[in-house]
């Protein structure tokens, strides 16, 4: 273990998406000198929107992930899930002993073990965080549980940064598997009430179904926005969702538990958003989702009130 903690002056995000985005942004505003790479940049249509919204948040937005993670103090991995070992593997060839390397991409504990193995390679500590609750709008104050050898020692640096992360375990794939472990059940919620209230809604119960879920569960608020909130959160996020499941799936497949809620909401979540495409059905990005309307227009229905 480092004898002293890690100064965090300069950190990369490797990706740009929400997640990162957020991160970067309060980041900066903690006094970090910020700068990210996103595979995203390679797209002549895409890299616009990238360099502006970096320009707007004081992130240095690079073209190469070596130019982005060259002296960084701290890189922070914010990719899909089926991309994050590829981003391990990439940044391993270029980070440097004393380097640090935080995994935040909702993995299996196997992924996260093999990200280990080559970002340690390079010399650069690895410390794995799942991040437990969605990064908007808790922002840097996301909660995070870390693990690894050096996870102490960088939740201290962090949480000094203004970040709120718990160090739980010095081995690697314990903070994944609490992470992989709480979206069983999670986004298997929202995949069940993605299926009920459609189902409900077709034969016109839904009033009388939200009353009874509101009657056997009183204090979760099924009679006021959580049904809009669980469904919104499939049709946002789905395909990623998706991806993380099958990570969830993979994660129950190597302690010999039959994945059978995991695989069937991963499924569920793909033919939502397949649907959607199907359909053209669109998020409704800055506007109230009304999950009865939503599913209305997945049957092909007009908006009602």
């Amino acid at each position: 273990m480092s004898a002293t903690l890690p100064t965090l002056n300069s950190i990369a995000l490797v990706g740009f998406g929400e997640a990162g985005t957020l991160l970067a942004e309060g980041c900066v505003k903690a006094g970090a000198k910020v700068s990210t790479y996103d595979i995203k940049v390679g797209d002549a249509a895409l890299r616009p929107a990238l360099a502006e919204r970096a320009e707007t948040l004081g992130v240095v937005l690079h073209d190469s992930l070596e130019s982005a993670v060259r002296g960084a103090d701290l890189v922070i991995s914010a990719v899909t899930a089926s991309s994050a070992r590829a981003a391990a593997e990439s940044a391993a060839e270029f980070l440097k002993p004393g380097q640090y390397f935080m995994d935040i991409n909702s993995v299996s504990p196997a992924t996260k073990g093999i990200d280990r193995d080559a970002i340690e390679r390079s010399g650069a500590f690895y410390v794995e965080s799942a991040v437990m609750a969605p990064v908007p709008p808790y922002g840097l104050k996301v909660p995070m549980l870390l693990g690894g050898a050096q996870a102490a020692v960088l939740s201290e640096s962090l949480n000094k940064l203004g970040l709120r992360t718990r160090a739980v375990a010095t081995r690697v794939g314990v903070a994944s598997a609490i992470k992989m472990c709480r979206s069983v059940m999670i986004k298997g919620i929202e995949a069940l009430t993605v299926e009920c209230m459609t189902a409900a809604r077709r034969y016109g119960a839904e009033k009388e179904v939200l009353a009874s879920l509101a009657e056997t569960f009183p204090s979760m608020g099924w009679t006021e926005e959580l049904p809009d909130y669980l469904i919104s959160r499939v049709a946002e996020h789905g395909r990623r969702r998706a991806a993380e499941m099958r990570e969830v799936v993979e994660t129950l497949q190597d302690v010999d538990i039959a994945p059978l809620m995991s695989s069937a909401t991963a499924q569920l979540q793909d033919a939502f958003v397949d649907r959607m495409q199907e359909l053209g059905v669109a998020y409704p990005v800055g506007e109230k989702f009304v999950w009865p309307q939503f599913v209305d227009a997945l049957q092909g229905k007009k908006k009602t009130g």
